[in-house]
């Protein structure tokens, strides 16, 4: 599972309760994935792809590379 470039944010493990709680061994194991994007950067000038979270595109840490017009 790839991971945040940025902010190194990856999967996290943990436990799916059921919704009455009474039971220990209705308690399953489970993994959150991580909303991350295969899109293309601008780094320091020259453009790349990497692996980036929805957030830190959202909060602006990354900023896209921008496709260059054609030359007429």
């Amino acid at each position: 599972m790839a991971k945040c470039e940025i902010c190194e944010k990856n999967m996290l493990f943990g436990r799916h309760i059921s919704i009455t709680r009474s039971q220990v061994s209705r308690r399953a194991k489970r993994n959150w994935k991580v909303n991350v994007r295969h899109v293309k950067i601008d780094d320091n000038g020259t453009p790349r792809y990497a692996y980036v979270c929805a957030s830190c595109l959202r909060s602006g840490k990354v900023t896209r590379a921008v496709k260059q017009a054609a030359a007429e």
